[in-house]
């Protein structure tokens, strides 16, 4: 029986860090909070991804102190926050005790659903972050992370939806990416997902290949509960199907969602004016809203294409592009088809870039590369190719456990090593995720604070690597 369709919006996250380099500030959100709140969606995706790096990096901001205001501004919806799971938020694992910290101060400090995920699709991975969450009282969204190959099918998708329902998932999230997710396979795997698991499944799609409207409408029809949308000023493109046209075409039917157009075309006034100064300041590029027909045959999500795009020119080999973006998928067939998802989509585009410029495949290994096949980042999704593996590792043995049960407890040494800096919990754990960027920015908080010439230039010019 078909019911009405719940709305995440992800204007205040995934939105502009897709098309902006996530460079909205909390003074472009705050004007928009109080409409936001009013509008009955059922959360507000606004933390985590890039946002935590992003607000230390480039704005001058404390991410927790963003997170406390826009709770204080916002106290009537669920806020959603995206979590690597044991990589939290940066590119390596953490000791569990970090996670299980992580996880409690981002509930503490006003966050209600944590989706969480692991690029390789590695339960393990997961684990200890569902745990955390549900230990603290929060919502736990378990994500599949959707990719093509022929390791992952439906079936693949549908039984690891079971599994994480077993470890605990309050919903389940299917999380596309590189929109790589077409309207009736949708259809397929939502239906096959509601005959086997009783938790609501939550869809994350792009419209980078220009599919991402009609893979919603498909899933409403096959008994999706959640969509994840974005306001008209940043969505469609690289970012997620726009929200106003979703609740328009919905209006009226079954699947209505019960959202009032008016108050949101109010809202996209607000963050039009915040699109055209972010496209002034030269986040915003035009580029962002084409549709991008290499997403479907290489698999490329649209940040790494421009990651390519730019690892080339620094190596003054633009020409090599198409030759690169052919190499990819050999490389992810290799490497046992890992999902191009942070960080294993950096991953595999470097070393596709050094394949071909190298002259010989695998002559120039990152160690990046031969830690992903020597099992660092967790389970592979398939057996990689024996031959690279012996070209790579020699007869170093690959690791079968979970790699964070190496890890020891390491949150009291990273107390000890910010005490000169310390004033709030929360500190501590910026600085675990990113020391050199985290002591830039309290040094720059004590300058704000004591009048210090921290001798730190203004960081919001600066250009956002991809």
């Amino acid at each position: 029986m078909a019911k009405k369709v719940l709305i995440t919006e992800t204007i205040l996250r995934d939105a502009h860090q897709s098309q902006a380099a996530t460079r909205m500030s909390i003074d472009d959100m705050l004007p928009g909070a109080e409409k936001l709140d009013r509008v009955g969606y059922y959360s507000l995706e606004m933390w985590g991804g890039a946002t935590f790096d992003s607000c230390l990096r480039f704005l001058n901001e404390d991410p927790w102190e963003r997170l406390r205001i826009l709770r204080k501004a916002m106290p009537k919806t669920k806020f959603q926050m995206l979590l690597r799971g044991q990589n939290i938020l940066g590119y390596k694992h953490y000791a569990d005790d970090v996670v299980d910290k992580f996880v409690e101060m981002s509930i503490k400090n006003g966050i209600d659903i944590i989706r969480i995920f692991d690029a390789l699709n590695d339960t393990r991975n997961m684990a200890r972050a569902m745990q955390a969450c549900k230990k603290y009282g929060g919502i736990t969204e378990a994500c599949i992370s959707y990719t093509t190959s022929p390791v992952h099918t439906r079936q693949y998708f549908i039984d690891m939806a079971v599994e994480l329902e077993k470890m605990g998932a309050d919903t389940i999230a299917i999380k596309d990416m590189a929109n790589l997710l077409l309207p009736y396979e949708a259809y397929a795997l939502v239906k096959g997902l509601k005959e086997r698991v009783k938790c609501p499944i939550h869809l994350h799609t792009h419209n980078t290949s220009g599919t991402g409207d009609m893979t919603y409408l498909k899933a409403v029809e096959a008994g999706v509960d959640i969509i994840d949308t974005a306001l008209s000023p940043l969505g469609n493109g690289t970012s997620q199907p726009a929200t106003e046209p979703m609740v328009a075409t919905l209006r009226e039917t079954p699947y209505d969602t019960g959202l009032d157009l008016t108050l949101l075309s109010e809202i996209a006034v607000h963050f039009r004016k915040v699109a055209d100064k972010l496209k002034k300041d030269g986040f915003l590029n035009d580029k962002v809203l084409q549709v991008d027909v290499n997403a479907l045959i290489y698999q490329v999500p649209g940040g790494m294409l421009s990651n390519l795009i730019n690892q080339l020119k620094e190596q003054n080999a633009s020409d090599k592009y198409q030759q690169v973006l052919e190499e990819v998928p050999r490389v992810r067939k290799d490497l046992g088809y890992p999902p191009l998802v942070t960080p294993t989509s950096q991953i595999v585009g470097t070393q596709a870039v050094f394949n071909v410029i190298g002259g010989e495949r695998y002559k120039i290994v990152t160690k990046e590369t031969r830690g992903l096949i020597k099992g660092e980042y967790g389970r592979l999704p398939a057996e990689p190719d024996p031959e690279v593996v012996k070209k790579i590792l020699g007869d170093e043995p690959r690791i079968e456990y979970r790699p964070a049960d190496a890890l020891k407890p390491e949150y009291d040494k990273y107390k000890e090593e910010i005490k000169e800096y310390y004033e709030q919990e929360e500190d501590v754990l910026s600085y675990a995720l990113f020391p050199q960027v985290a002591t830039k920015y309290f040094q720059y908080r004590q300058a704000q604070k004591y009048g210090v010439d921290a001798n730190l230039a203004d960081k919001k010019n600066q250009i956002h690597p991809v």
